[in-house]
């Protein structure tokens, strides 16, 4: 694609999403204040918009297809994939101790970490289906070879890097807010989107070394961002009734990945 070889364009499409989360992180350097209620809402709804997109276009249909082609019932690898996926995301869910950005009481089990620590271990939660979804959309176009795949691979890469720009900022702010330097807020909301390429490169070689069962790979990952989305994204984002900002940026974020999918 564009002249780059597919294993180059993996590189740049993984390393492309940490680094929108580091240009996102930059923002504490240039605002005292924390992002504003409206401002998350929007930028959680725009999260989980493209989220559900990237699921569906990207992760469930070419599930199905693969699995067709290899010869499986249609629909049945990636249902399996995908409760699987949802699953795994809830057992995380109760046990690891994270806390959110607009929460005051953190989640999961009992432990004495800082509130940047619990912040980072939050968007680990949030980022790992992400990284998982690219690096299987990378690897399912290596494995095939098809210059179309690839390019929606890029969309894919493209369209989660976009909504990693805000969330760096968020964490940034949130983070300088509990009376941490510029500095080191900056370090910590870049550092939040780390999981992101490591989660990508693992799927990647998975998607690449166990190509029979690359329906339940899609699927996992479809079944863990749908759970994030509506576990964590969609509440957030609706956290003021009186508002439909969320709801907007829910339906501007969709149609921006189904858009990004369809064009490229």
């Amino acid at each position: 694609m564009f002249g780059l070889s597919n294993e180059t364009s993996a590189i740049l499409g993984i390393s492309f999403i940490f680094v929108m989360t580091v240009l996102g992180a930059v923002v504490v350097f240039l605002f005292k204040k924390p992002l504003s209620l409206r401002f998350n809402q929007v930028f959680l709804g725009f999260a989980a918009g493209v989220m559900v997109a990237a699921a569906v276009w990207s992760l469930l249909i070419p599930a199905m297809e693969e699995a067709n082609n290899l010869g499986m019932v249609k629909w049945l690898p990636p249902v399996i994939g995908f409760v699987v996926g949802a699953l795994v995301l809830l057992l995380i869910d109760n046990l690891l101790p994270h806390l959110h950005i607009n929460d005051s009481r953190p989640e999961g089990l009992k432990a004495k970490f800082t509130r940047s620590t619990l912040l980072i271990l939050a968007m680990a939660l949030h980022n790992a289906p992400e990284g998982l979804a690219v690096g299987l959309a990378y690897g399912y176009a290596l494995k095939t070879g098809d210059p179309l795949i690839l390019i929606s691979a890029t969309g894919i890469a493209l369209g989660i890097g976009i909504q990693n720009f805000p969330e760096g900022a968020a964490v940034a702010l949130s983070v300088k807010d509990a009376n941490v330097s510029k500095k080191k807020a900056f370090l910590i909301g870049g550092l939040s989107g780390i999981i992101e390429p490591i989660f990508a490169v693992l799927s990647l070689f998975l998607a690449t070394q166990f190509t029979s069962i690359m329906p339940f790979f899609l699927g996992f990952a479809a079944g863990a961002m749908i759970y994030v989305v509506v576990e964590e994204l969609i509440p957030e984002a609706q956290l003021d009734s009186r508002s439909h900002l969320g709801t907007f940026a829910f339906i501007v974020g969709f149609l921006l990945m189904m858009i990004i999918d369809g064009a490229l």
